[in-house]
């Protein structure tokens, strides 16, 4: 196996970015770049820590973030599966990177900046869902946005490629799997649906 071990190596494989690549990167969000993040109802958060690093999808029925201001989202933490591994990166490493989708559009959405996070009474009411609130927000003051090339998206037909997910695995045959047999896979799929819709906020 041939490693590339320096920045010269690698950029000899590489061209110069493009104009369009370099002049996309703005510190906060242009009208354009607002009207695309508020529209996307997901993003994937990737945080960083002593352990390695994470990506944790966040999604939501409406606007996954809300806008603040030209430099500040705000990413309320509905419940999961209270590993809270983001949140503990972010409490010990503040640096943070999200990519934003919408259904159908090929143009997704990148944002780097620095995180914390915050149980402010007045920030959680922002996300009021009838009496649910969600525990924390996470406040993210952005360094960076931009758009992404649209060739991964098509290339891969994200959006137009139809449902691939037949034969595939489900969560409680990989926990059969995993715990050879001690996790009833079938029970937890069966149980699934209920326990979600119960804490979905």
């Amino acid at each position: 196996m041939h490693w590339i071990t320096s920045l010269e190596d690698l950029h000899a494989l590489y061209g110069t970015p493009g104009q369009a690549a370099v002049a996309k990167v703005m510190p906060a969000l242009t009208p354009s770049y607002r009207a695309h993040i508020e529209r996307s109802r997901f993003c994937v958060l990737t945080t960083v820590g002593p352990e390695g690093t994470d990506g944790s999808p966040r999604g939501d029925e409406g606007p996954v973030v809300r806008v603040m201001d030209p430099r500040t989202l705000l990413l309320p933490d509905w419940k999961g599966n209270e590993r809270i591994d983001s949140l503990r990166n972010i409490l010990r490493d503040g640096r943070v990177s999200l990519m934003f989708l919408v259904p159908g559009s090929n143009t997704a959405m990148r944002v780097n900046g620095t995180a914390r996070l915050t149980a402010d009474p007045e920030l959680l009411a922002l996300f009021d869902r009838d009496g649910q609130r969600p525990r924390t927000v996470t406040v993210i003051a952005i360094a960076e946005v931009y758009s992404q090339c649209a060739r991964a998206l098509i290339r891969s037909a994200l959006w137009t490629g139809g449902d691939q997910s037949a034969g595939l695995p489900t969560v409680g045959d990989m926990l059969r799997e995993i715990t050879e047999g001690v996790i009833d896979g079938a029970a937890y799929d069966a149980d699934w649906p209920a326990r979600a819709a119960k804490s979905m906020w």
